[in-house]
C-alpha cells in the first residue's frame, strides 16, 4: 500500500491490488486497510466520495477532500506509474 500523501495525520494511499479499478485513493488514520474511506478522482480533477468507512469526522473529511483535489495531478501521475494506465469512473 504505497502512501501517496499524508495530511492532518491521515494517510492517503493506493491499495496494491486494485484489479483494474478507475483512479482513486483510500484514506485512513493509522494502519491502512482495504476498507478505508474511498475517494474517486474524476476526469475533471474533482473528487467523489464512494464511502466513508474510516468514519472520518465531516469537518476533517471536508479538509482532506480539498487537499486531495489540490493534489490531483500528483495523485494521477503516481497512479499511472504504479498501475500503468489511468481510467476514470466519472
Amino acid at each position: 500500500m504505497p502512501n501517496v500523501l499524508t495530511f492532518m495525520g491521515y494517510h492517503i494511499y493506493f491499495w496494491a491490488n486494485e484489479n483494474g479499478e478507475p483512479v482513486h485513493v483510500h484514506i485512513a488514520k493509522g494502519k491502512p486497510t482495504a476498507n478505508a474511506t474511498k475517494v474517486w478522482i474524476t476526469s475533471s480533477g474533482d473528487t467523489v466520495l464512494e464511502h466513508n468507512k474510516s468514519k472520518i469526522p465531516s469537518s476533517d473529511l471536508k479538509k482532506v477532500l480539498s487537499y486531495v483535489r489540490a493534489n490531483v495531478r500528483d495523485i494521477t501521475g503516481l497512479w499511472c506509474q504504479m498501475f500503468g494506465v489511468i481510467t476514470y469512473k466519472y
